[in-house]
Formats: C-alpha cells, structure tokens, sequence
C-alpha cells in the first residue's frame, strides 16, 4: 500500500515557469469551487492543514505544489467556475489552469473532483471534454459521499457515469471519497502508487 511519510507546502505559483525547480512526477486535483478539494488533500495526506479549507468557494486561487515522500508532488489547482468573482479574476484562473493542465511534463494524472450529490454540470462536462481532447489522463473522484444515504449516492453516480458514457466508450478510473471518513483514501493512495511504479 502507498503510504505517505512526509507532506511539505513546496511552493505556489501562477505561471508554469514558476514551479518549484525540482522535477517530479505530480498529481494534480482540480474540481468546481467548493467541491471539497483541500479536504480531500488533507484527508490523502493525513494532515489537518496542509492544504487550506474554507466554507468560502474559490479559496485557492494559486497552483499550490505539496512535496510527498520527497519523490512526488500533490498539485492543489484552483476551482473553476466560481461565480462571484469577477470576470477579469475568472479568465486569469482559467487561463492559469490550462497553462499547467496543458504545459506540465510532469503531470502524470489529473484527478477531477466531482461532487457525489450533485448531477453531472455542464462546467465539469466541458473540462472533461477538453481533458480528452487534448488527451490528458485524468481521473474522477466523487467527493462527499458520506453526505447521501446510499440509495440517493447509489442512484446519483449511475445516472453520472451513464452521463460520461454518452460522450466516451468507457470511464476513466472512478474512485469515491469521503474526506469526513476517510473512504477512498486507500485506494487512490495505491492508485498513485501504481502509476509511480510504471513511470
């Protein structure tokens, strides 16, 4: 099993160039403002405060890289679409975010965050569109999983996969999580630590 050892805040930058100099493989996590990213981070990496957690949607609005065992990077992207901020501030974020989804040699996975209780958004939909266009290998990680009876989460993830098979022949690796009770971190953990041990 993946275990994580050490988790160090390495460095926050806007441009690709700015990352920190060490070249690593990273894994970077992106999803709507607010749908439980930084939680998620802290709860893979068995810290309270490593990544910065707000009832505020669009608190992170920098790419934040964690160093990991000091063999990898975890990469905390901005949320996108977050309506209240202006349309100045939301192109910047965007354009910040394409930069290092598309730019990044290293990036050996994106995880996109979809929220569990919610029905597929066009927003997601679209990123995702663009994920496979580009041909970027991403992942999707229902979060807050534990706030949905089972039915309801069982019902909502269906109705989404069945959403994602429309527009792709198979899914990409699905996980669920929830950050509260720590499910999913096993196995996301050791999903990371498979694709270290192929690259």
């Amino acid at each position: 099993m993946m275990e994580i050892r050490s988790a160090l805040f390495a460095g926050s930058s806007q441009k690709l160039q700015d990352r920190p100099a060490a070249r690593l493989p990273e894994f970077a996590f992106i999803g709507r403002s607010n749908v439980g990213k930084s939680s998620l981070i802290n709860c893979l990496c068995a810290h309270g405060k490593l990544a910065h957690t707000s009832s505020q949607p669009g608190k992170t609005r920098l790419v934040n890289h964690f160093l990991i065992n000091d063999s990898w990077y975890l990469v905390d992207l901005p949320g996108y679409g977050y309506a209240k901020m202006g349309r100045q501030g939301r192109d910047r974020l965007a354009a910040m975010i394409r930069e290092y989804v598309l730019g990044s040699q290293e990036m050996a996975l994106l995880f996109v965050l979809l929220d569990s209780r919610l029905p597929l958004q066009k927003i997601d939909l679209e990123f995702m569109r663009m994920l496979g266009e580009e041909g970027i290998p991403f992942a999707i990680i229902y979060t807050k999983c534990d706030k949905s009876g089972t039915h309801a989460l069982e019902a909502q993830i269906s109705q989404n996969n069945a959403g994602l098979l429309e527009e792709w022949e198979e899914l990409p690796p699905v996980f669920r999580s929830s950050s509260k009770e720590k499910t999913g971190r096993e196995e996301i953990l050791n999903y990371i630590g498979t694709i270290l041990q192929s690259l």
